[in-house]
């Protein structure tokens, strides 16, 4: 697939659009004003693969521990770029607490959170002139659900006149674009390269996603930034995240994501970081981790144990990236197979670089290791996993170090 061609946008150390490779970034839910819990989650954000970390900024006192938030990353020689998230006073933090301004490396506005009418226009001009004194880029996020309800009422009483209206659905698309687009033409007016200005038009239905980006993109060439807003819960949220992000994606729209995911009780934030990566590494658009091929099981294979060695084995190699990705240029392209029975087992294993089959139902209580389409050795006993594990780093050793 080919990329529609966006300006580049620099943000800290990572580009954003051009010929840079979508990035992944994430939000922390922590309360900025806690440093040392912020500084924490976007830490382990970042470790999970986040390029970029967005934090909120909504009371003076988190636009004041912003500072301390990064010297605590720096001490733990974590370098992600930091966004901050802004809402209806942001132009009073920004002006209030200069060493917030100058050391986030970007900035969110919502237009429709900036303020109203002639207030609306000084406060958002104030945000971009704070953004042009520092020299920071900028996304620009219109949201339907707070958009800008003086452009909304502009044109909800223009399609009343016309012969046909159009559908309220349509219309709410039409001003998130609009609110977006403009705002983005205010702040170049005001001072703002194009080459600072990232755009997103959040919805919280797949179809309204799909169709206002597919528009958006026709309608010119600032980076986009892609989320389905307010996602869900556990598979709802990841289902609905691939389906609307996997058709742009596909249709070459879209620089960096973001799967807003409602976390489980007591759930890990980090989850959402990984759904973007598989979403980006199934559709072959980017690597970071080896994946792992695994049949879904059936009436031949009544034992757990392949379902177990899949779930070890993939924990395995996720935790294994930090420390592989320093040494062994490529490793995140492979592919393992952990296969349950004979009828698929031999032939997925032979189309990974490493595969193993296990034994059915049945079946001899062997397991057949293949290397590169090659059978290499057989596993038995109680100490499979363990072996194959060995087998694994030999790999990596041999094939990428």
């Amino acid at each position: 697939m080919t990329r529609k061609k966006t300006r580049p946008v620099k943000v800290g150390n990572v580009i954003v659009g051009g010929d840079a490779p979508v990035v992944v970034q994430s939000m922390t839910n922590t309360d900025t004003e806690d440093a040392v819990r912020t500084a924490m989650q976007v830490a382990d954000l970042a470790r999970a693969g986040s390029e970029l970390v967005r934090i909120t900024v909504n009371t003076e006192k988190a636009a004041q521990a912003v500072p301390e938030i990064r010297d605590r990353l720096d001490a733990m020689g974590v370098a992600v770029p930091l966004v901050g998230d802004f809402h209806f006073n942001g132009h009073k933090l920004l002006s209030a607490v200069p060493d917030c301004a100058k050391l986030l490396d970007k900035y969110r506005i919502n237009p429709g959170n900036v303020g109203r009418g002639k207030r609306r226009d000084e406060q958002f001009a104030t945000m971009i002139e704070i953004a042009c004194r520092y020299d920071k880029p900028v996304r620009i996020g219109a949201n339907w659900g707070s958009l800008d309800q003086e452009l909304l009422a502009t044109m909800l009483d223009d399609n009343a006149k016309r012969a046909n209206p159009l559908p309220l659905d349509a219309i709410n698309r039409q001003a998130v674009i609009e609110s977006a687009l403009e705002s983005a033409k205010k702040a170049e007016d005001i001072g703002l390269p194009a080459d600072h200005i990232i755009i997103s038009c959040k919805m919280s239905r797949v179809q309204d996603l799909i169709q206002v980006y597919s528009t958006l993109s026709e309608q010119g060439n600032y980076a986009l930034h892609l989320g389905l807003t307010e996602a869900g819960m556990g598979s709802k949220g990841i289902v609905a995240s691939t389906a609307a992000l996997a058709i742009l994606l596909q249709q070459g729209i879209g620089d960096t994501i973001r799967i807003s995911l409602t976390p489980e009780p007591g759930g890990d934030r980090t989850r959402e970081v990984i759904v973007a990566q598989e979403i980006l590494q199934t559709m072959d658009i980017r690597s970071f981790t080896p994946m792992v091929t695994a049949c879904p099981g059936c009436g031949r294979t009544s034992s757990t144990y392949f379902q177990e060695l899949a779930e070890s084995i993939q924990h395995y190699l996720r935790d294994s990236m930090p420390a592989w990705k320093e040494r062994y240029a490529g490793v995140e392209d492979m592919n393992v197979a952990v296969m349950g029975c004979v009828v698929n087992g031999p032939g997925e294993s032979k189309h990974a670089n490493i595969g193993i089959s296990l034994p059915g139902t049945g079946e001899r209580p062997v397991a057949p290791v293949f290397i590169d389409g090659e059978r290499d050795v057989t596993l038995k006993g109680d100490n499979i996993a363990a072996e194959f594990k060995q087998i694994v780093d030999r790999y990596v050793e041999s094939r990428y170090g």
